[in-house]
């Protein structure tokens, strides 16, 4: 992020680019944003929208062992956000770590995050390369998250097709090329 630039400004023009959105209205109003210093915050409304679905998949550069206590298992009730990407009607959260996120997977905390994602029935996988943006299908929402060096500094959601289906095919991207954790 440049100097200057609001998180969230930043977010969204990152989307918009995405999605081949117009610049000059961003995603045309078809979405929700909150930045650090709202009330309440990204990792506040994060869990609020990942905690009652039933079905997440999603690529996350940060590992959280608060907020993936939030997370349903396997067997809760709730949404089905990932037909969308594999075609499943069952319950499943499948999360690829990428950037420090796949780091702690394999570091001194990884066999705590492992652990508390095991617990969860959360399928995780590990990716090797690394970005600043979290991207979650989420129900029959898609929710794109910014990092910065201090953790998660805006969140967007949308249930906009156009976003939608630009993040199922970035999950599905980092699901072709990552590894089992």
């Amino acid at each position: 992020m440049a100097d200057g630039d609001a998180p969230g400004a930043v977010l969204r023009n990152l989307v918009a680019e995405a999605v081949d959105a117009d610049g000059d209205a961003p995603l045309d109003g078809d979405f929700d944003l909150v930045e650090r210093g709202d009330e309440p915050g990204p990792a506040a409304r994060l869990a609020a929208l990942v905690g009652s679905e039933r079905a997440v998949v999603g690529v996350v550069p940060r590992a959280d062992r608060a907020l993936a206590r939030r997370l349903p298992g396997n067997g809760d009730e709730g949404g089905d956000g990932d037909r969308a990407v594999d075609g499943g009607g069952d319950r499943a959260i499948r999360l690829v770590f990428t950037g420090r996120a796949a780091d702690r997977l394999t570091g001194p905390a990884g066999t705590a995050v492992r652990s508390v994602l095991a617990e969860r029935g959360i399928d995780a996988y590990r990716h090797d390369g690394d970005s600043p943006l979290g991207v979650l299908l989420v129900g029959d929402r898609a929710v794109v998250g910014l990092f910065d060096e201090d953790g998660l500094a805006a969140l967007l959601w949308s249930d906009a097709p156009a976003v939608r289906e630009w993040a199922a095919a970035t999950c599905r991207r980092y699901l072709s090329a990552a590894e089992p954790a």
